[in-house]
């Protein structure tokens, strides 16, 4: 059990008149106790409150939890695990839940008398988890370090006759070859026009001379997911080709550059939206800034106009402008940054100046 995490996580509850919480996302638990299972259908949960030891809901399927929790509930399949739960929450308190508490444990919950009242208690933990520790940042950073790796092999593969989707598909090895364990979200391998869908799928369009090119890829390594955007020519890129991809990379940079403690979120957005809507190409912009990233790819707490907190040191983000132009170019050019004391830390040191691939 992670003390100084759960002390951090009783303090936040306490900012929103709370003492108790179930943690039911895996990843929160772990972050928490450092104990993982993935617990498909079954019931899985940490009860966390003032003044009382951590308690953890283990199916007997699940591996054996005791070096990780001092207090360990076990049931079996047949086991109902609602009245072991409330046999340990406070009745007369209200009870803080996870966002991702299935509704078959949670109305239950509240049929028995759990608590007094169920409150989304989420944003305890979420906002414990934003603010990364040095050993989180240092996994952070390695993460990436393999994935600036991976792109210089990415950038390789372009070549006569490829498909986005070969591409794709034999990215996975290459992670693993460099140490990662896997993706950290599925691949984004987009040619020509295909860029101009943010989110668009790998399939069969191959590689025609002059396409742009696209790649947005993660790895997960060590636990910890990196993020990465970059956009490429394969023939000298037209003055509107040209035009485009600079001023999404003067988005980024601007970006960037502002990021400090006590700046917001929302100005962070307002710096990479302003210069691409002074180009133009506002309504092109078809999404938020970024989104915080550690032990998921997109964590809670987004880079938007609408979020008005203030960065703090330890947070990490993506920073991801945008143009899309359907039917006729998309760029994205994408990095993560973690905030320090003065400033912040890029962690993509694969070059962002536009670059003509040799195809």
């Amino acid at each position: 059990m992670n003390e100084a995490r759960v002390e951090k996580v009783l303090k936040n509850l306490g900012e929103m008149g709370l003492n108790q919480v179930i943690v039911s996302d895996p990843l929160s638990i772990f972050w928490l106790t450092g104990y993982y299972t993935e617990p498909y259908e079954r019931f899985f949960a940490l009860h966390l409150a003032s003044g009382r030891a951590p308690v953890l809901f283990c199916n007997r399927l699940f591996p054996d939890a005791h070096a990780s929790c001092e207090n360990v509930v076990v049931f079996s399949d047949t086991d109902d695990p609602v009245p072991l739960v409330t046999a340990v929450t406070r009745h007369d308190a209200p009870l803080g839940v996870d966002k991702d508490l299935a509704a078959r444990w949670l109305v239950p919950l509240m049929s028995a008398g759990a608590a007094s009242s169920f409150v989304l208690g989420s944003r305890a933990v979420d906002d414990a988890r934003s603010v990364k520790d040095a050993r989180e940042q240092d996994l952070m950073r390695a993460a990436s370090a393999t994935n600036d790796r991976a792109m210089a092999w990415l950038v390789e593969q372009v070549v006569p006759g490829v498909t986005e989707a070969s591409i794709a598909e034999r990215l996975l090895a290459e992670y693993r070859s460099l140490g990662a364990e896997g993706h950290s979200f599925s691949p984004i391998v987009s040619f020509g026009a295909n860029a101009a869908d943010p989110h668009h799928s790998p399939d069969g369009t191959v590689l025609r001379p002059g396409d742009p090119v696209l790649f947005d890829v993660g790895c997960k390594q060590g636990s910890y997911c990196s993020d990465m955007t970059r956009t490429f020519f394969t023939a000298e890129p037209t003055e509107h080709q040209r035009r485009v991809y600079e001023t999404v990379r003067a988005a980024n940079e601007a970006a960037e550059a502002l990021v400090r403690p006590g700046v917001t979120f929302a100005e962070i957005d307002r710096a990479a939206r302003s210069i691409i809507e002074d180009a133009g190409w506002g309504e092109y912009f078809t999404h938020r800034l970024g989104h915080q990233i550690g032990l998921v790819d997109h964590e809670p707490g987004d880079v938007s106009s609408v979020h008005d907190e203030p960065v703090r040191p330890g947070q990490i983000f993506s920073i991801e402008p945008g143009i899309y132009l359907p039917g006729d170019v998309g760029v994205r050019i994408e990095d993560l940054v973690i905030v320090t004391d003065d400033g912040c830390e890029v962690l993509n040191s694969f070059p962002k100046e536009l670059t003509v691939l040799s195809v």
